[in-house]
């Protein structure tokens, strides 16, 4: 007799077995998919936070240093204005001296006397050397220290260009004016093989026109100035010499921002 046929309960047991298997396995496959889905969302929000964070911070480092150097920048400012200022306070200003001051008498260590009358100066020509010298004042705030001299004679006046530092000629001592003080300038030239001599002594003698840059500065060497004189006869000379009227053409900083310039904005050299 053939076996029973298996009874239907567990037959469906068997499939309701299976079923629910495939069910959990199901069940299972969603929720996981599920969880890395928002897993991964979670991620990808943080990592866009903190690039958010990241660019934020290099932001406000960013204005911070413009900040900073903008601070500076006006610190720096601040200070140029500061120096200037306390510079204008001790800068000196040769000028002629005014025709009612006191004569000067400039002596040379050759024994050489020069008198200069007010907004005067002076060129002798005595045993074949040339003596020179301009009656100053300074119109500044501050000493002023002679520190060199170059001279030639020439027609024109202040369209020649600005000497070279190289053309000076030092002098054998510091000569100053005070403040608001009368002084003097002077120099020698009694090499006759001196390049500067020939000419010289031909517009004494003739007359003419001459140029003297004076090199300038403060009592510790700075504002460094030049100032350049011309020396025109006023009156007949007087013997082997002759007076000449100085006047002021034109002033040089050295030490200056830019440059003087003229009206049309050109520099004037």
């Amino acid at each position: 007799m053939a076996a029973p046929a298996p009874s239907g309960s567990r037959h469906v047991t068997g499939w309701r077995h299976v079923t629910g298997s495939r069910r959990v396995t199901g069940s299972h496959h969603v929720a996981g998919s599920r969880r890395v889905t928002g897993s991964a969302r979670l991620i990808a929000s943080m990592s866009d936070w903190a690039t958010i964070a990241e660019v934020a911070t290099a932001g406000g480092t960013l204005v911070l240093a413009l900040a900073t150097f903008s601070s500076i920048r006006a610190s720096n400012r601040s200070v140029r204005v500061a120096e200037r200022s306390l510079l204008a306070a001790q800068r000196p200003v040769l000028i002629p001296s005014r025709d009612d001051d006191l004569a000067e008498l400039v002596r040379f260590g050759d024994g050489v006397v020069l008198e200069l009358g007010g907004h005067s100066g002076v060129v002798k020509l005595h045993d074949d050397n040339l003596y020179m010298a301009l009656a100053l004042r300074n119109g500044g705030a501050g000493l002023a220290v002679i520190h060199g001299w170059h001279v030639v004679a020439a027609s024109s006046s202040a369209s020649m260009p600005q000497p070279e530092l190289s053309e000076f000629r030092a002098q054998q001592r510091d000569l100053y004016v005070p403040a608001d003080q009368t002084g003097f300038w002077q120099a020698a030239i009694r090499d006759p093989g001196d390049p500067v001599y020939g000419p010289m002594r031909a517009a004494v003698e003739a007359r003419e026109r001459v140029m003297v840059d004076v090199l300038y500065g403060d009592y510790e060497g700075l504002q460094r100035t030049i100032a350049r004189f011309g020396l025109a006869t006023t009156r007949e000379p007087h013997g082997d010499d002759y007076t000449e009227r100085a006047d002021i053409l034109r002033y040089w900083d050295l030490e200056g921002s830019g440059g003087r310039r003229t009206p049309s904005g050109e520099r004037p050299d």
